[in-house]
């Protein structure tokens, strides 16, 4: 049975203190519900609130009306948008809901939560670096357009939020030096591992994905078809980030040597496969870093704050000190794009990348210290 269409009921209402407010009423099922719509100083009249809300009006007389708070547009969102996501973006997200947004927003009906007000929050209220601030925007922005596509809401807030994700400090980048002083307190897997990720730039989801499968070595490429994050396998980021990498003589040296003395080492195989899971997953990154490599780090009097993505930075900048142009280093590290200049008229072809990377290899010797079996079964 179709509900009867309400009009409501707006009035102005007395305060003991302050200005009076106008107050729209209306039936919510079997329970009679009121918003504060304002106060005569913002809206004048009647018909300038009656104009303010209309939307709201739109709202209690549609099918789906029953999502009017922030925190039910964000469990309708959860229900209908995040299975489309990865494993690990849905979980960020929930991350990020739970953490830093309902906490404000969750009782606030649609209506009122408004950009300026969303603007000063994120600018005074959370202790987020300005890319995390960016990421709550955007994720809001989100729900409030999953809010229009659903009728919930007929505009959306959160486009006239302005917030920059500019870094507040320069990333960490390795030199030559502190690079080869790493490699030599590591030991396999970790030391062919991270000397892998400086001399191509993978991302750690690619790093750990690799198979042997994925190595040619007769073609002298690295071919790249999957991202593992947290044992989610997934696809890759980009088109862009699909291209294949060129593999430097010098680079296919130490990867056969791995093979060589690795216990999985069959095509199938992830290169960097983890003996706790027989194999069939490779290592973890966080307890990789965490146990090994910024362990290794302090050993070798680096004082640098070390993370997965410090070896990506590394790469780029290493790779563009050795002389190679803008174009060049955007296709290695495979980036969607540099500048639409770059993208559209300038094409790094791969002789160019080849040299690049060379240049790069051969500035890095890897260590030649032997790696017993024994020490191949670390710990994830």
């Amino acid at each position: 049975m179709s509900r009867r269409y309400q009009e409501g009921c707006l009035y102005r209402e007395k305060r003991k203190a302050g200005s009076d407010v106008w107050v729209f009423r209306y039936r919510d099922g079997q329970h009679n519900r009121k918003e504060l719509i304002g106060t005569v100083d913002e809206f004048l009249t009647k018909s300038d609130a009656l104009r303010a809300c209309e939307h709201l009006r739109r709202d209690i007389n549609r099918d789906v009306s029953s999502v009017r708070t922030f925190a039910e547009l964000a469990d309708h969102y959860i229900l209908h948008e995040l299975p489309r996501k990865t494993p690990y973006t849905g979980e960020v997200y929930r991350g990020y809901l739970r953490t830093w947004i309902l906490p404000k927003w969750e009782q606030y009906p649609l209506f009122k939560v408004k950009a300026v007000a969303v603007e000063s929050w994120l600018g005074d209220a959370i202790t987020l670096s300005p890319g995390s601030k960016a990421k709550v925007r955007n994720l809001m922005h989100a729900i409030f357009n999953h809010a229009m596509r659903w009728e919930f809401a007929s505009g959306n807030p959160i486009t006239l939020v302005r917030q920059s994700a500019k870094r507040t400090k320069v990333p960490e980048v390795l030199t030559a030096d502190e690079i080869a002083g790493l490699l030599s307190e590591l030991r396999d897997p970790w030391r062919t591992a991270l000397y892998v990720a400086v001399t191509t730039g993978l991302r750690v989801s690619e790093l750990l994905a690799l198979k042997w499968e994925d190595v040619e070595f007769a073609a002298g490429e690295i071919r790249l078809s999957r991202g593992i994050v947290r044992q989610h396998i997934g696809k890759m980021k980009t088109e862009a980030s699909r291209k294949p990498l060129p593999l430097d003589a010098g680079l296919a040296d130490v990867l056969t040597r791995w093979r060589g003395c690795c216990p999985y080492n069959q095509d199938a195989d992830y290169i960097f496969g983890s003996p706790d899971k027989d194999g069939k997953q490779p290592y973890w990154p966080t307890a990789a870093m965490e146990k090994h490599v910024r362990p290794a780090a302090t050993r070798a009097g680096i004082q640098k704050r070390i993370g997965w993505h410090t070896l990506r930075h590394t790469f780029g900048t290493l790779v563009k000190s050795q002389g190679a142009d803008v174009a060049t280093t955007q296709a290695l590290l495979r980036h969607a794009n540099v500048s639409i200049t770059m993208d559209r008229y300038v094409q790094a072809v791969t002789p160019a990348k080849r040299e690049a990377q060379s240049r790069l290899v051969k500035s890095l010797p890897f260590p030649a210290v032997p790696t017993p079996l024994t020490d191949v079964a670390a710990t994830v």
